[in-house]
């Protein structure tokens, strides 16, 4: 809390001295043990005395308990105006408040969200004043307005420029993991289809459902895996067909016969024992 005077104010004693009456005030709100020293006195007006009192929760540390008394013309008793925590030097504090519309990201707007946009918007300029779009400059004509194609604002030279940057530095530009890793550059790329006026240079739409940008504007030095050129299919080797040979033929020899090796064997074995 800022208090403004413009004059010097005189201290009041009386109200200066009320420092009971201003802890009691403040033991009407909280427990006696969250109350520190009086740290001082400050002279807010003509009989109007403000006390200050560290404050020991731990929740609050660097605030402090602000009471402020004042004594009517020509009276003695001192009455309590107000109890109020502010807070000093090393308090912690919340962040600055920042409207709803400066706090928005993108990717925040969710089904059936609504998202204003305000008439001095700089990034649109209105749809009656053409825009040169290779110099950005403004050209002085009325502009012919078609059934289904008439718009009532157009891009301006700052909005298409902030859509530029944004584009350019965003995960869709060169300077990302993906970019770096590319065989080569989207300008290259088959499935590259450039915008039209004068961001045909630099940006272009990916066509390619593999992509992971597919259907997303990316710059022309963008680039990822899935590049036309990226890799060429090896071909594919048909084996030819087994070759049958009818005209040669192998002779193989024919084994004896189980038979005949067990007669052999019995000759051996009728043979008298001690003829040579």
């Amino acid at each position: 809390m800022t208090r403004t005077r413009s004059r010097a104010v005189a201290l009041d004693q009386a109200c200066a001295a009320a420092v009971d009456l201003a802890r009691s005030a403040i033991e009407e709100n909280v427990r006696p043990d969250q109350i520190g020293e009086h740290l001082g006195v400050e002279g807010e007006g003509d009989r109007v005395v403000t006390h200050y009192f560290a404050c020991l929760d731990r929740a609050y540390r660097g605030w402090r308990w602000a009471v402020t008394v004042v004594r009517a013309a020509r009276a003695r008793n001192v009455t309590v105006s107000e109890v109020v925590l502010l807070p000093g030097s090393g308090a912690l504090l919340a962040p600055p408040w920042v409207p709803w519309s400066e706090r928005l990201r993108p990717g925040d707007l969710g089904v059936g969200d609504l998202l204003p946009t305000g008439a001095d918007d700089d990034r649109l300029a209105p749809g009656f004043t053409g825009i040169d779009d290779e110099t950005g400059d403004e050209i002085d004509r009325q502009m012919i307005f078609e059934y289904g194609l008439g718009r009532a604002r157009v891009l301006s030279p700052i909005g298409r420029d902030l859509a530029v940057r944004r584009w350019h530095s965003g995960e869709a530009g060169p300077h990302t993991p993906i970019a770096h890793a590319a065989p080569a550059q989207c300008s290259t790329c088959g499935f590259y289809w450039p915008l039209a006026g004068s961001l045909r240079i630099g940006f272009g739409v990916c066509a390619n459902e593999y992509a992971p940008d597919d259907g997303r504007v990316v710059s022309a030095d963008h680039g990822c895996g899935a590049h036309s050129e990226a890799a060429v299919v090896p071909h594919q080797a048909v084996p030819a067909s087994p070759i049958l040979d009818e005209l040669a033929f192998d002779i193989e020899e024919e084994e004896p016969a189980e038979a005949d090796l067990a007669g052999s064997v019995e000759d051996t074995d009728s043979e008298p024992l001690g003829h040579s």
